[in-house]
């Protein structure tokens, strides 16, 4: 019967649709930071809820516990999964879990920092996430705060504080900025470090103490651009390195005229959230 029937069409996934996103540029030049709020760079997972589901930046479903989604508000929100500073790979391993864990994700925090399409500008929107999260009334939706600086002198003095406590940075959003998708600098990040992300084409055999183990990871921009990154890696990171065809993560400190990272340094493999 089977025969006749032939052979029974194979359906296949369909990759996930990327949500539209602000996404930062980088702060540089003369900026007027009496025009921005200022946050704490978050270093955990991106997530934006749409009001009935909870979605990573690529597109990918976030399996949280059922009691986690449910105490979330029907406005749409967009923030980041967070334990703590420092506490990135512990907060990577629970989200990305298919099975969620109650124990684990009571760490977890959804903290806020943008509504999207909300009206107005980004001061109108931050009083109306205000609004939002304190309806909501559960301890794992919080808002980041969001404040103001004097001059860039404040500003550096906040970002060394920041860092000096095992944060990552903080980001500025220009306050009359009306709600857009993209790059854009109505959105910026201020880091001590730079970072980026390229592909692992290749691995480079180590030599003297690393003899046996990976020496470097040759990796290439998206401009096309390779080179070598071979500080950063641990030994275990050595012995089991990210293969060829993944994305990693870099930091850096400049650019060379030629584009070239300066002082290039592994910092982690960029998950598939």
């Amino acid at each position: 019967m089977l025969a006749l029937l032939g052979a029974v069409p194979q359906v296949r996934a369909v990759d996930p649709v990327p949500p539209p996103l602000l996404l930062a540029e980088v702060l540089q030049g003369d900026v007027d930071v009496n025009r921005y709020w200022v946050s704490e760079k978050l270093d955990g997972a991106r997530a934006v809820w749409d009001g009935r589901s909870l979605r990573f930046r690529s597109g990918r479903p976030v399996h949280a516990p059922a009691w986690f989604i449910a105490g979330l508000p029907p406005e749409p929100l967009d923030g980041e999964l967070w334990i703590a500073r420092g506490r990135f790979d512990a907060l990577s391993g629970i989200v990305r879990r298919q099975v969620p864990r109650d124990a684990d994700w009571r760490q977890v925090k959804y903290m806020v920092f943008e509504q999207p399409d909300g009206a107005g500008t980004f001061t109108d929107r931050i009083e109306s996430l205000r609004t939002v999260v304190a309806r909501a009334g559960v301890p794992w939706l919080q808002m980041v705060e969001q404040f103001r600086v004097a001059d860039r002198q404040a500003l550096q003095a906040r970002l060394d504080e920041v860092v000096a406590g095992g944060g990552e940075g903080l980001m500025l959003h220009r306050d009359d900025a009306l709600y857009v998708t993209g790059r854009s600098d109505a959105l910026l990040k201020l880091k001590p470090l730079f970072d980026a992300e390229a592909r692992v084409v290749g691995h480079l055999p180590g030599k003297g103490r690393l003899s046996g183990l990976l020496g470097a990871l040759q990796v290439e921009t998206p401009t096309g651009l390779r080179f070598e990154l071979g500080t950063g890696l641990s030994d275990a990171e050595r012995r089991n390195p990210p293969p060829v065809g993944s994305l990693v993560t870099y930091q850096y400190r400049a650019l060379t005229p030629d584009g070239v990272p300066r002082f290039a340094s592994y910092l982690r493999r960029r998950e598939a959230f």
